[in-house]
């Protein structure tokens, strides 16, 4: 039987309570991409227990953390408070359809390891500001079968097929490493 490694809250929960105090650092493909995140807001989506997000933080972003597992925001939350960062969070399940129109406008959103769908993917230029950008990465159209990793939960590239035309693809990465296939898409709002 195949562990529902995206998508399964009591799997993450679990995850997130039997982890040590360590906590994991950066996505690479954010470190390689640090140029182009516009200082100010940052919204995480799916942000697990905030290894991204305590980098942001930081570099000086006020950062809000939106997650469907408790267990990562208590996570995070100690781990921010720990290096004495502020940090906002938000308990909240992404497979809803409307559950973005209350999160508010950001600088800078970031997606990792997580399928936004493609109707969040329509809207999420609702989400960011003007100039601002939208980074989504994660396991790719490419990944080799693997028991952790659900098709259903790799990047497609007709992911994007109906974003906004206010987002304009600036980048688009992929690389191979001992995790898998690996791709990120980057795209500032030009309105």
């Amino acid at each position: 039987m195949a562990v529902r490694y995206m998508g399964d809250k009591d799997f993450w929960d679990h995850k997130f309570t039997e982890r040590d105090d360590r906590l994991m650092g950066p996505e690479k493909m954010i470190l390689e991409n640090s140029p182009f995140f516009q200082k100010g807001t940052l919204l995480d989506l799916a942000c697990g227990d905030g290894r991204n997000a305590l980098y942001f933080l930081k570099q000086g972003f006020e950062v809000t953390g939106i997650d469907f597992s408790r267990k990562a925001l208590d996570r995070l939350r100690r781990f921010a408070a720990e290096h004495h960062y502020a940090v906002r969070t938000q308990e909240l399940d992404l497979s809803h359809p409307d559950c973005l129109k209350e999160v508010g406008i950001y600088d800078n959103i970031v997606v990792n390891h997580y399928r936004l769908g493609k109707e969040h993917l329509g809207r999420i230029h609702l989400n960011l500001a003007s100039g601002g950008l939208l980074f989504v990465c994660g396991f790719g159209h490419k990944h080799k079968e693997d028991p952790f990793i659900r098709e259903e939960d790799l990047i497609m590239p007709s992911d994007f097929d109906h974003i906004d035309p206010s987002l304009k693809r600036i980048r688009y990465m992929e690389e191979e490493d001992q995790r898998g296939f690996l791709v990120a898409y980057l795209y500032r709002k030009t309105s």
